[in-house]
């Protein structure tokens, strides 16, 4: 009998699914960890869960990182969050908020990455201080008369409309929750509600070091750990 033939495209496409899972369930064991494991009651586990569904990610995953997070389930490997700075190409700031339960093995695979594709991983303090920390909530909605009003009266500070027709409302960090229900209570159907950084300063950047930037960043992106990526390109 000869060999079977595998499809690379099809293997390629279940392992990027596979590290999707894999980012969802330890959100939502973090969620459940720092926050309790009742989606009610804890506004990042139910947000969690809901992103999810929505790349269906099965049910018993969700509900075993669930009990990971409450300390219901056998694996007792402690995840932390963790934040890392460095710098890209051109000198763009970038910080990488990672999800693990081994930081000397995050930090190795980091820097490597860093290293291979044009930056380098910095010291604590080297970016995060051209960041503010901010509550982010995207939303959308079918009539949207006057956006800064509905910002206004949720409790954020500023608005942004996507290109794609979602708005996005920024606020203090301790306004989530605030920002979120005022939202969703004015008819928002809420697609993201977290804790995010805002760049003060942009660096506007040549098209040749954005396609390296963009590798750097899709390289970040494929690494387990990672949770959230983000920089001060303009």
């Amino acid at each position: 009998m000869g060999k079977s033939w595998k499809n690379p495209h099809k293997e390629a496409a279940a392992q990027k699914k596979g590290k999707i899972f894999t980012k969802m369930a330890r959100e939502i064991t973090v969620a459940a960890k720092l926050g309790g494991s009742d989606p009610e009651g804890n506004a990042r586990l139910k947000m969690a869960i809901a992103a999810a569904r929505a790349v269906s990610c099965p049910k018993d995953t969700i509900e075993k990182a669930i009990k990971r997070g409450s300390g219901e389930g056998s694996d007792d490997a402690i995840i932390e969050e963790l934040m890392y700075e460095g710098l890209g190409p051109a000198g763009v700031g970038i910080l990488v908020e990672c999800q693990t339960d081994n930081r000397n093995r995050t930090i190795s695979e980091l820097r490597t990455i860093f290293k291979k594709n044009g930056g380098s991983l910095g010291e604590n303090g080297s970016v995060a201080w051209n960041f503010d920390r901010i509550s982010l909530v995207a939303g959308i909605k079918q009539s949207v008369k006057d956006p800064e009003e509905e910002a206004i009266e949720a409790g954020a500070n500023d608005v942004e409309k996507t290109e794609d027709g979602e708005y996005v409302f920024f606020g203090e960090p301790t306004d989530l929750d605030i920002i979120r229900t005022g939202l969703s209570d004015r008819g928002w159907d809420i697609q993201m509600a977290e804790l995010s950084y805002k760049p003060k300063n942009f660096i506007a950047i040549t098209d040749s070091d954005q396609e390296a930037l963009d590798k750097l960043v899709e390289a970040l992106d494929d690494f387990d750990d990672t949770h959230r990526i983000h920089s001060n390109a303009e």
